[in-house]
């Protein structure tokens, strides 16, 4: 299927004659995903097989750019989850998720097939490519945020939406190396880095080493090279240092299972990335882990470890004690190992390994009371949570997403509140971030902050192991400059609000003032009644006059233009002339008056006025086909008159038909220079055989008399048949009202 965010991996969907499939039908039938099903019983099993005959006969004639019935994949989708040991309802809506996308299905037939659950799972992973965005980065954004909105209610919209891309990864060999390459770096960007929020992390890895190997391709070859090279070269030191673990924790007593570990390929580019190393400067290439029976173990497994071989100072965390963010736990210490090489152990529990690699997943593959797994579900809530807290901030979906992407750094610091409890913020985290991740109130109102029982500035950057005091004042709010330091979505987010709604209280008591000023400039003394505010409220889309007066403050909407409305809309009621004198425009007040594009007004055309409730007056020429269908409303316009204005240029486009020969565009593109004009676009249509072509120019004049000057020279050219000025579309039909 298409991502979630707008992109397009190996999904795209045709019901045109495709290739045949390179395996036989039986290949995609229900039999293969039944085998992965040993963890559910048979209702849950024959409710599966409903879904994917559902969604078999759905996706009937549709295939993937590989040949494939479509059906494999749903199906691919819903045996990862499987192999999670997800419950049915979140299968069914793997087999589902595409079904009201990408064909004639509708969420009220799922809910009523397959139960409310199963369709809001589909409704959360599903796109929104129905309504209509302002740019790609746009849609991509509210494509993101409606997913993680879903995602905060029930925390499956996520694991069936990475368990789509983890196989559309798999499977992007027949995309275009472009979408390729935009794919890979949204999943290096976003999906790996929730995957190790959520704490899934084999599927973190493989989404990083897969997203790495298709935006980075030449790299990933090379690097692949080196290690494939390296593990011949080390097999043999890899397999004495095993050995040598195992002994050594016998004599102890200590029963563990010790496995090798490879550094995956992006860890390994990253860490030559950050550190500028080349790959000969990379040792830890290997590593090892150590399982044991329990908490004590681990620490015993430590010590004896560290007999063995010499601890590297500074390089042990213990992740026992201070949890990471996503409930991850284990022991980690570098060792010299023989001949000084540096190696890696990780110490950890059986459950603990267990949450390494299943992270959320594990409350449903393994259900029990224990104790971390449930903590992993409440930190898990936690940030979920925060994400509803951020978008209740916002409207603006990639400012949303600007603060979600932030929030997903893997690293963090772990500092101590002053009752000694652990909190973690990302790596660079300042006082301030601290403050907010409190609570919103202590971060609204902290003026100082102790770092260590030191005051320090609230720029200062937090570092492991610090015991931080916020200290706060009733009156205090939010800084501007805060925003320079600040690092994480939470404390992003609710400075920016702050300071918008302060601009907005600002900018109603200014544009009141404006108001006020132009009312009293147009008619000395006029005052309107409530009604006729109501009025005009109502016409812009408002809810309160408050807001019609931030948007003349912040510049959205002119004082003229509101005070001309109010007056037209008084004199309606009383009976008295509207008002006297048209508005003058010069064609430069800004982002509160437009010109129109379809028909591009000039001086000396004449012109109306048309309020658009969320960008201010359009003007429009008298006669603009695409205003014909509105002039029956005169309560949306307003007179408007040219205002001189010497030596501005305006832009106008012109039709001209020319006889099909050479270097005839030269002698128009001529003649329009010669009459001071200038060519700011140039387009041309021409007919097979036709002995006439049609040329599309945008030029720049100063107003109708001079436009009326370049189309009297063009005339004069004895190649050119008719030339006409144009208004809506270029070929003369009305265009939408802009």
């Amino acid at each position: 299927m298409k991502s979630s965010t707008g992109a397009a991996p190996e999904n795209s969907r045709t019901r045109k004659p495709a290739p045949a499939p390179r395996a036989p039908a039986m290949t995609h039938g229900f039999d293969t995903l039944r085998e992965h099903l040993a963890h559910l019983g048979p209702e849950d099993v024959a409710q599966l097989e409903q879904a994917y005959e559902f969604s078999r006969s759905a996706h009937e004639g549709q295939f993937r750019k590989s040949g494939e019935p479509y059906i494999s994949h749903p199906l691919a989708v819903a045996a990862i989850l499987a192999d999670w040991h997800l419950d049915a309802q979140t299968l069914c809506a793997a087999l589902l998720h595409d079904v009201v996308e990408d064909t004639p299905a509708t969420a009220g037939e799922i809910e009523a097939r397959f139960g409310k659950a199963v369709a809001v799972l589909v409704g959360g992973v599903s796109k929104l490519d129905k309504l209509a965005f302002e740019s790609e980065q746009h849609a991509q954004a509210e494509n993101f945020r409606k997913m993680l909105l879903a995602m905060a209610q029930d925390v499956r919209v996520i694991l069936v939406k990475l368990a789509d891309r983890l196989h559309n990864m798999h499977t992007m060999g027949a995309m275009p190396a472009e979408k390729r390459r935009r794919i890979a770096t949204e999943t290096l960007e976003i999906y790996a880095p929730i995957a190790n929020r959520l704490g899934l992390h084999s599927v973190y890895q493989e989404l990083e080493d897969l997203g790495f190997r298709y935006s980075h391709p030449n790299r990933y070859q090379v690097l692949a090279k080196a290690v494939k090279a390296a593990r011949g070269n080390r097999r043999e030191l890899v397999e004495r240092v095993k050995v040598a673990l195992q002994e050594k924790l016998e004599q102890c007593k200590i029963e563990a299972a010790i496995s090798g570990r490879e550094k995956h390929l992006y860890s390994i580019y990253r860490k030559m990335q950050e550190k500028n190393l080349a790959f000969s400067e990379v040792f830890d290439i290997y590593g090892f882990r150590v399982v044991v029976r329990d908490q004590p173990a681990c620490y015993l497994a430590l010590g004896a470890l560290h007999a063995l071989y010499k601890p590297i100072p500074g390089k042990f965390k213990d992740y026992i004690a201070i949890p990471k963010a996503n409930g991850y736990q284990s022991l980690h210490s570098i060792l010299f190992g023989p001949n000084g090489t540096p190696i890696e152990v990780q110490i950890r529990t059986v459950d603990m390994n267990r949450l390494a690699e299943s992270g959320v997943a594990s409350h449903w593959m393994y259900k029990s009371a224990d104790t971390a797994l449930n903590d992993v579900q409440t930190r898990t809530h936690r940030w979920l949570q925060s994400l509803l807290d951020i978008q209740a901030d916002h409207g603006d979906s990639p400012e949303f997403l600007e603060h979600i992407k932030v929030d997903l750094f893997p690293d963090e610091v772990y500092v101590f509140t002053p009752k000694g409890k652990i909190m973690a913020l990302p790596r660079g985290a300042t006082a301030v971030d601290f403050a907010f991740a409190v609570h919103s109130d202590v971060g609204h109102r902290c003026i100082a902050v102790k770092i260590n029982y030191e005051l320090m500035p609230l720029r200062t950057q937090l570092r492991n192991g610090d015991h931080v005091e916020v200290l706060t004042a009733s009156n205090a709010s939010p800084n501007a400059a805060w925003l320079n330091f600040v690092v994480t979505g939470k404390a992003r987010s609710h400075i920016r609000n702050y300071l918008r709604n302060t601009r907005v209280e600002e900018a109603a008591a200014l544009g009141e003032r404006l108001l006020r000023n132009a009312i009293e400039a147009l008619h000395p003394g006029a005052e309107a009644d409530p009604t006729v505010w109501d009025r005009v409220v109502k016409d812009y889309g408002l809810q309160t006059r408050d807001e019609l007066f931030a948007g003349i403050g912040l510049g959205r909407k002119l004082p003229l233009v509101v005070a001309h409305q109010l007056l037209h809309v008084q004199g309606e009621k009383t009976g008295e002339p509207a008002h006297p004198h048209a508005i003058s425009i010069r064609g430069t007040e800004g982002i509160a008056v437009e010109l129109a594009q379809c028909c591009h007004p000039i001086p000396g055309d004449p012109i109306l006025g048309f309020i658009h409730k969320d960008r201010g007056l359009i003007i429009h020429t008298h006669d603009c086909p695409s205003i014909r269908a509105f002039r029956t409303d005169p309560e949306k316009w307003l007179d408007v008159e040219w205002e001189a204005e010497p030596g501005r240029m305006f832009d106008v486009s012109i039709k001209v038909v020319v006889g099909n020969k050479r270097g005839v565009l030269a002698k128009v593109a001529a003649s329009i220079a010669e009459h001071g004009s200038n060519i700011g676009n140039v387009s041309m249509e021409e007919e097979d055989g036709s002995p006439y072509t049609v040329l599309f120019f945008t030029v720049q004049v100063e107003n109708r008399a001079h436009l009326a000057r370049v189309m009297r020279g063009l005339r004069m050219l004895p190649d050119v048949v008719r030339i006409f000025r144009i208004k809506g579309k270029k070929d003369g039909r009305a265009a939408p009202l802009q």
